[in-house]
């Protein structure tokens, strides 16, 4: 009987935190990761929106307290993240609804391009709200 050889086979090991430098993740991971982040931000932030909003219904005084505080620019800077974390959920909660329905979208390639998709429109459209939100108007 001949004598067995072993193969060389491929080793797969887990990333430490070391190697998180140097890894190279998807795109759709990134808007993946992204899309947990935004959520996680609207989610801390409301308590802080429904606390103006609440303030500002309550009188007259009250409102204009919170709009003297949100034309400030750290607090503009405050609602464009919050902006840019509203509009990547959206766009990525509708990607992951096509996903479900759209076999297509599930290959290696129509993931990509729908993730290249997301951070576009989603970038866009806190770049059109930036101009809008810092120009006075």
């Amino acid at each position: 009987m001949p004598p067995v050889t072993k193969t060389a086979r491929p080793e797969f090991r887990n990333i430490g935190i070391g190697d998180i430098v140097r890894y190279r993740m998807p795109l759709a991971a990134i808007v993946s990761i992204l899309h947990r982040i935004s959520g996680a931000l609207m989610f801390l932030l409301l308590p802080v929106v429904l606390w103006a909003f609440e303030l500002s219904l309550r009188s007259a005084q009250g409102f204009a307290e919170v709009a003297s505080v949100l034309g400030s620019w750290p607090f503009k800077l405050l609602g464009l993240v919050l902006f840019w974390g509203l509009a990547h959920h959206f766009c990525a909660g509708i990607r992951h609804l096509v996903s479900d329905v759209c076999p297509r979208a599930v290959t290696k390639q129509g993931g990509r391009r729908s993730a290249a998709s997301v951070l576009v429109i989603s970038l866009l459209a806190t770049v059109v709200f930036a101009v809008y939100l810092f120009s006075g108007a």
